[in-house]
């Protein structure tokens, strides 16, 4: 493996391991009623899309007759990404 693609992954784990710790953060810090309220729509907004994409993977494996395959990482990785951006959608439609 090259020495720029070695990099490239050293920076998307960074960035993974950023966003994961943002998600803990801020879902463990109390903050006023408008903060919670963020926190609140954008955690139920990423549940939605977590177990309707888990809906949708399973629904295709059925049909497929395949074995369910699933990586806990891409899971945890996708919903960092979704939770991030709707943590930034709701805080600038709720003024925070």
């Amino acid at each position: 493996m090259s020495v720029s693609a070695l990099i490239f992954l050293a920076v998307v784990l960074l960035i993974f391991a950023t966003l994961d710790i943002i998600m803990l953060a801020t879902l463990l810090i109390p903050g006023d009623e408008r903060n919670q309220l963020i926190v609140w729509k954008a955690s139920a907004f990423t549940l939605l899309a977590t177990v309707g994409a888990k809906i949708v993977d399973v629904l295709d494996s059925v049909i497929r007759v395949q074995p369910l395959e699933a990586n806990p990482l891409i899971q945890l990785e996708t919903a960092a990404i979704i939770y991030f951006a709707a943590l930034l959608f709701y805080r600038k439609r709720l003024g925070g």
